[in-house]
């Protein structure tokens, strides 16, 4: 792999500038989707989740699945995509405190707290508490959100041309990321 000092870097097609933006429109797309759920969830908190033929079992149960998307997702992230994007990316970096893995913790401290909730309302539904239910999702939904939000950005074509060549990217994104 090339060094990022002796990268260059020509005028690229439309399609190829797809394939430059092929990780972010897919990171968005998954990002997209955690932000509605967060949100759909945060807004039923309140017990309003009945106003739309929910019961508290399936309000939890669409809370567990936030927590087991957002787990597998950065899971994934982890294991498959990070490590090849830290090799030039010093923000993917877990070596060097990269900035997606510290977040990455305040967001798993949010969730683990968001998990031991929904077991305990499980087991005493009479003790849900929608001040506490939100006060939960507050306590992680920045840092998720700005984690969400600059994860697409660092993704972006013109962010990856300063660290990789076209044919880098271009094997990347064929590996199915």
């Amino acid at each position: 792999m090339a060094s990022t000092a002796t990268i260059t870097h020509r005028k690229y097609t439309a399609q190829e500038e797809r394939v430059w933006n092929q990780l972010t429109v897919m990171m968005s797309h998954f990002h997209e989707h955690f932000k509605r759920e967060f949100n759909s969830i945060y807004e039923m908190a309140d017990g309003s989740f009945t106003k739309i033929g929910y019961s508290l079992p399936l309000f939890l149960r669409q809370a567990q699945q936030l927590n087991s998307h957002l787990t597998m997702h950065h899971t994934i992230e982890e294991r498959e995509i990070f490590p090849i994007l830290a090799k030039r990316m010093p923000d993917f970096d877990h070596n060097v405190e990269g900035v997606h893995l510290k977040s990455h913790e305040g967001i798993h401290d949010g969730l683990e707290e968001l998990e031991k909730l929904v077991k305990n309302y499980r087991v005493n539904p009479s003790s849900y508490s929608p001040t506490e239910m939100r006060a939960c999702l507050d306590g992680f939904r920045q840092v998720l959100f700005e984690h969400l939000d600059q994860e697409v950005a660092d993704l972006k074509g013109e962010n990856l041309k300063k660290y990789w060549t076209f044919e880098e990217i271009q094997a990347i994104v064929s590996r199915g990321f």
